[in-house]
């Protein structure tokens, strides 16, 4: 379901980052904006995701509860929060590798 804020995949990243920033700053690698490596686009590449919400909103009277501001600073404040969850689960299986090639 969408909240009427469509925003492109590196506006997303970006938003991520400067919310870590804040939330939960490292003096060690300074903007974490200063990480982001452009690699080659992979094959059905989506470079934004628009959701219509038009027929929740009208049919069911749905309205979001938050922004995508909002949303995104408590998401990563439980990821922050949830530290242990996040090592075991990358622990177990994803390594950092890139995904979606094939």
């Amino acid at each position: 379901v969408g909240g009427n804020s469509e925003k492109t995949n590196m506006e997303v990243v970006t938003r991520i980052l400067d919310t870590l920033d804040e939330l939960a700053p490292d003096s060690r690698i300074g903007p974490r904006t200063g990480l982001i490596t452009h690699v080659a686009d992979r094959p059905g590449h989506d470079r934004r995701y628009a959701i219509d919400a038009g027929k929740i909103q009208q049919e069911l009277g749905w309205r979001p509860r938050e922004t995508f501001d909002t949303g995104l600073r408590k998401t990563v404040r439980w990821y922050i929060e949830n530290r242990q969850w996040v090592d075991k689960v990358t622990a177990d299986k994803y390594r950092g590798q890139r995904l979606g090639l094939g």
